[in-house]
């Protein structure tokens, strides 16, 4: 494809991405080439042209797609980004998150916007930097003396009822009919009192003359 359309990958590529860009291929990818026949060899005198990168196979050479995603690991942490016409590497590397994939649409080199995979990853990565931050900023605030710490931050004000030394004393009126008290302090059973009835003066006197009569 690249010699069918005479397109010049050493100085599209830079160009399209706009900076400087190491091109690397693996020894497993020039040995499948090779073993691919004739039919192959002027794109296999351009990659011979790029530098060697060591991935691990030397002495046991093994597929270049599954080279090339041996040297991703689990996380790319060298950050490359994979240039590939292989349909079925394509959709594998689109599992992986964090790799880019670039490819080539007739003349044109695209680079694929960032799969499912690579969006999922990221906001994931986002959510535990922002907890981080978060708890970063509570403590900058703290050493700073903005924030207080959890001892000295000031503490929900709750109703409380009302002082007993404020409220008046219940009075406790004495049954005086009930009982009285003695000087020892036992309680006595009052004894009732009896009516007088007051007899009038003439009432009397006829009662003297009748008993005196008898």
């Amino acid at each position: 494809m690249y010699l069918r359309n005479k397109i010049n990958i050493a100085d599209n590529i830079p160009r399209y991405i706009q900076d400087d860009v190491k091109l690397l291929t693996t020894q497993c990818a020039i040995i499948e080439m090779e073993n691919l026949g004739p039919k192959l060899n002027g794109a296999l005198l351009i990659l011979k042209k790029y530098a060697v990168h060591k991935c691990g196979h030397e002495g046991k050479p093994i597929l270049g797609s599954k080279c090339l995603l041996s040297m991703l690991g689990k996380n790319n942490d060298n950050h490359y980004i994979i240039a590939t016409q292989d349909r079925d590497l394509q959709d594998r590397i689109r599992d992986k998150p964090g790799v880019p994939l670039l490819y080539l649409h007739m003349k044109t080199p695209v680079l694929e916007k960032p799969a499912e995979a690579s969006v999922k990853a990221a906001k994931n990565k986002l959510t535990v930097l922002c907890k981080s931050e978060i708890t970063a900023l509570e403590q900058l605030k703290v050493e700073s003396g903005l924030l207080k710490n959890d001892e000295e931050k000031p503490k929900k004000k709750t109703k409380k009822g009302p002082n007993p030394l404020s409220c008046k004393k219940k009075k406790v009126k004495a049954n005086i009919r009930s009982h009285i008290v003695k000087k020892e302090g036992k309680p006595e059973i009052e004894k009732k009192k009896r009516k007088r009835i007051k007899i009038p003066k003439h009432v009397r006197e006829l009662m003297l003359e009748n008993k005196t009569t008898m």
